[in-house]
């Protein structure tokens, strides 16, 4: 069981899951809120319907209503900003736990490695699951896949439509997830940098020490990789929390990554 937000990641996950295991065995659930935009649930009707799988519809919006009355009666605040934007996340993860329960469906989660990377993510909420299939891909490499999979199909599998919008979250009114993240393009290659370092292949590595030095060559470059540093270094407790994922690059995030949950940052 996947949840299917019409996004990039939801629709890797599921169109891997339908090549392994086969479209009966494979259900994908839409969450929209009073967010979501339209195409978001008419994407996932038309991937699912590409994929040849079983689409449930399951709005939160009645749900996420309820918890904002509720918390502004027990505490006479109104719930707005970010705790407003992760109870969405976290009731669409209840919402997937429930029908992994009821199903005895195993749950996939979404999330790729440049978002569990800075933790662009929500912990208890799009980071429920028991495995993650595409957590060690980089944002780029989802696109690239996905484009993969269309072109040695004999017909469309990813909604040319998923491919080309901009990634959001949609858990804020004209949410855009460059809004709070470098281009993928570039956070991609200062990630690989950070991270897999000197276990790149040849090439990669010659690409992210391109980018990372012209970074470094001016103050608002070097500000932005401190930056990506510290997000990757506050974030940890959050990916220890996360599935496990299926490692295919040099490095991969789980078990074998000996750093601190918590760490102080100046």
């Amino acid at each position: 069981v996947v949840g299917s937000s019409g996004g990039i990641d939801s629709a890797l996950t599921l169109a891997l899951a339908v090549e392994a295991l086969g479209a009966d065995q494979v259900l994908a659930v839409t969450m929209p809120s009073s967010f979501s935009s339209p195409g978001s649930v008419d994407d996932s009707i038309a991937l699912c319907r590409n994929l040849g799988i079983r689409l449930l519809n399951h709005s939160i919006a009645p749900l996420v209503q309820q918890h904002q009355q509720s918390f502004e009666a027990s505490t006479g605040a109104p719930l707005a900003g970010l705790a407003l934007e992760n109870i969405q996340a976290r009731i669409r993860g209840t919402t997937l736990m429930a029908i992994s329960n009821a199903s005895g469906h195993l749950l996939l989660t979404t999330g790729n490695k440049s978002e569990l990377s800075v933790g662009y993510f929500t912990v208890y909420g799009d980071a429920c699951g028991g495995l993650g299939l595409i957590g060690d891909l980089y944002k780029q490499e989802v696109f690239e896949l996905c484009r993969h999979l269309n072109a040695t199909s004999p017909h469309e599998i990813v909604p040319r439509a998923i491919i080309d919008k901009p990634p959001s979250a949609e858990l804020a009114p004209g949410q855009v997830a460059t809004a709070r993240l470098p281009p993928y393009p570039l956070l991609d290659e200062i990630l690989k940098f950070l991270i897999e370092g000197s276990r790149l292949s040849e090439s990669e590595r010659l690409a992210a020490t391109t980018t990372v030095n012209s970074l470094q060559a001016n103050d608002d470059g070097r500000a932005l990789l401190k930056r990506i540093q510290t997000m990757i270094s506050r974030s940890e407790f959050k990916r220890r929390q996360a599935p496990p994922v299926l490692r295919v690059r040099s490095l991969a995030f789980g078990s074998g990554r000996q750093v601190p949950v918590a760490a102080v940052h100046y």
